[in-house]
């Protein structure tokens, strides 16, 4: 099993979901204030992803939003949470990918997924039971273009010929695929040597797939002389903190049930609930969530390394379900008391610390010593002046 303690950097994944009451300009603006944010604060991801139905999660090109954030940013890496591959032409994904990559100056993370939303597929005439496939499909031919190949191929839905990236990339280009709950992801991801982003890792049903996912990822690694990282594994759950867990539950009443019961039509695991305290006991006692302390945080995340073995990155799933500054201060709370229980820094000073609290003062008594010996000094040097 894993060390409740290992190492795990955080960050946070956006589809991004905000009440259909909230205006989107100022909802949109609100989430790029929320990632300068994050940058500053030292979290390590920004995760934002692609939608097109809803009225809810608003956004529809994560690769313009993250363009923008790249000039509003100076280190936190930018993932793309997902791009639904089904939905484009692989060639263009490729290139856009390479000059996101550019702007960011090699800051980009591709994530790659078969599209979510129903009405999505609905309204550009497509199969949402055939998405899984394409996804397989288009993520080898972005994969080969991105490692600099020409690629002639043709299928049902797509033509290439004699396609090449006429600008290299920037960096290596990271990429991660998702994983709920079919095998898709983790076999994509050993078979590339890619990273996978569980977005199911707090469901109950999905938790208990955690270690499984992780098999099948090393097993198909090997098989096609790949590599897989547990550095880039990351998991994602519903997290929103404050000082008490009274705060956090008022917090939530803000937008957590409409946004919940929104996802209980569009996600499997999310259930109807009928008034927010109920809801938040539900999410709360099944560890779908947490809506509470930084100490119930920390606890999450300890218990999913032990039902994981181990993985690199916590996202935490972030929508309007509080007030922007309750939700800015959620963050801040997750940086100061959270993530240093999992990067290791807080060993060493809680060493010192305590060493000199227990030491009965030996510091002080040691200073209050020099003190008086300069004192008593300074009083002979001054009687031999006078005398």
């Amino acid at each position: 099993m894993g060390n409740p303690r290992a190492t795990v950097e955080f960050g946070a994944f956006l589809a991004p979901w905000h009440k259909v009451e909230t205006d989107a300009n100022t909802a949109i603006h609100q989430d790029l204030a929320l990632v300068e944010h994050m940058d500053k604060l030292g979290f390590a991801e920004f995760w934002i992803g692609e939608h097109h139905s809803g009225g809810v999660e608003i956004v529809s090109s994560p690769e313009m939003f993250l363009a923008a954030a790249a000039q509003r940013t100076s280190r936190i890496k930018l993932g793309l949470g997902v791009v639904s591959l089904p939905y484009h032409h692989p060639f263009m994904i490729a290139d856009r990918l390479v000059l996101l990559d550019h702007l960011s100056r090699g800051r980009v993370i591709f994530g790659a997924g078969p599209g979510q939303l129903a009405d999505d597929a609905h309204m550009i005439g497509i199969d949402p039971v055939e998405n899984r496939r394409k996804m397989e499909q288009a993520f080898d031919v972005i994969h080969r273009l991105l490692e600099g190949e020409t690629v002639t191929e043709e299928t049902d839905w797509y033509k290439i010929q004699d396609a090449y990236l006429h600008v290299a990339p920037y960096s290596n280009i990271e990429k991660a695929v998702t994983a709920t709950v079919s095998p898709t992801g983790p076999k994509l991801a050993g078979k590339y040597g890619a990273g996978i982003l569980s977005l199911a890792a707090t469901n109950p049903m999905g938790v208990e797939l955690l270690a499984g996912h992780w098999d099948i990822a090393e097993q198909i690694a090997a098989e096609n002389g790949q590599t897989v990282s547990r550095d880039q594994w990351r998991l994602t759950g519903l997290m929103h903190v404050a000082e008490t867990e009274e705060q956090a539950r008022a917090d939530c009443r803000h937008g957590l049930l409409d946004l919940m019961n929104y996802l209980s039509h569009v996600t499997p695991g999310f259930e109807k609930a009928p008034d927010v305290d109920t809801l938040i006991d539900g999410i709360n006692d099944s560890g779908l969530a947490v809506i509470g302390t930084p100490e119930m945080a920390i606890a999450q995340v300890e218990r999913l390394q032990e039902k994981s073995g181990g993985f690199g990155k916590f996202l935490v799933l972030h929508g309007e379900w509080a007030p922007q500054p309750a939700a800015l201060r959620s963050f801040e709370l997750i940086a100061e008391r959270v993530a240093p229980e999992f990067s290791g820094s807080r060993k060493p000073r809680q060493r010192g610390y305590d060493q000199v609290v227990a030491s009965d003062k030996a510091a002080a008594d040691a200073t209050a010593a020099g003190q008086e010996a300069a004192r008593k000094q300074f009083e002979a040097e001054r009687s031999v002046a006078v005398g």
